[in-house]
């Protein structure tokens, strides 16, 4: 199915005009362009592309794929739900979409099998994700149930709107009891499957404010805000602090003194304004149950 559109006026970038043209995520149109499915005034552009008041902008959405992705009955605990959102407590150890060899026991599985609706704006095997988090990392996520709320969603993560704070058990005790880490974070050089701090024209700007909620001897309890959403970013900003998650295997320390599955990290509270009727929303979960018994086997200073 073709959309043609006649540029009103100036736009510095296409990717910009066309999610409001198309009413789509940044993401999803970066998608078509990058697949050759948008052209202006006949010829394929870039996201960056400059558009100008009378060009003639054409973009091609190709049917959407039958979802491939099989529902499966695997207990998850929704703590809200209505006709556009569901807000879901993730547990560790749970991946939250299909990718990177995970054919089933995802959270999408999850969610086709207990909710009667997902957006398909991320497409077939990502429905309704908004946003993610680390499969060892546990905690609150919004799923949205139709696009209009997917859009809605992605526009307050984009805005910095939407409020996302963690809780994690740190290594060491940090000299500051409160303060902002600010860096650019991007693959890592040595080792691609890894994130890092890297150079402004190297990575992403990621910004981190932290809160220390308890110090313990040799460990320290800090609330993380984020105000931008990079891969990895907490755990890379914390390891950048000298102070990494406890249990991270990735950017922990390689001996650990507890037996754990994955880092000492939970998406504690979620704010967000509801898609459909604009009402403020804030969401709060518990640790999990392997957290609270590591803290109550410290001592505090």
């Amino acid at each position: 199915m073709n959309k043609e559109f006649t540029a009103e006026e100036y736009s510095n970038r296409a990717d910009v005009f066309l999610c409001a043209a198309l009413d789509k995520t940044r993401s999803s149109v970066k998608k078509l362009i990058d697949e050759g499915c948008v052209t202006v005034n006949g010829k394929k552009c870039k996201p960056s592309q400059e558009i100008n008041a009378g060009d003639k902008i054409v973009a091609f959405l190709p049917e959407a794929a039958e979802c491939s992705v099989k529902p499966e009955d695997i207990p998850i605990d929704i703590i809200y739900e209505d006709g556009d959102i569901a807000i879901v407590n993730k547990p560790q150890g749970m991946t939250v979409h299909l990718g990177n060899g995970n054919t089933d026991g995802t959270l999408v599985n999850a969610l086709l099998f207990r909710l009667n609706s997902l957006s398909g704006i991320n497409g077939v095997i990502r429905p309704g994700i908004v946003h993610r988090i680390d499969k060892d990392t546990s905690g609150l996520l919004v799923v949205a149930k139709n696009d209009n709320a997917h859009v809605g969603l992605s526009k307050q993560i984009a805005d910095k709107t939407c409020g996302r704070t963690y809780l994690a058990l740190l290594e060491g005790s940090l000299k500051t009891d409160s303060g902002t880490v600010t860096t650019y974070i991007g693959r890592s050089a040595n080792d691609r499957t890894k994130m890092a701090v890297v150079s402004p024209d190297k990575g992403k700007l990621a910004i981190t404010l932290y809160t220390v909620l308890k110090r313990y001897k040799g460990y320290t309890l800090c609330r993380f805000d984020l105000k931008t959403g990079r891969t990895h970013q907490i755990r890379v900003h914390a390891k950048h602090l000298g102070h990494p998650v406890v249990g991270d295997p990735v950017y922990g320390v390689k001996k650990q003194k507890f037996k754990l599955n994955g880092q000492l990290l939970h998406a504690y509270r979620l704010s967000l304004k509801h898609p459909a009727t604009g009402e403020e929303m804030t969401f709060e979960a518990p640790l999990p149950d392997y957290f609270k018994q590591v803290l109550d086997a410290l001592t505090e200073e």
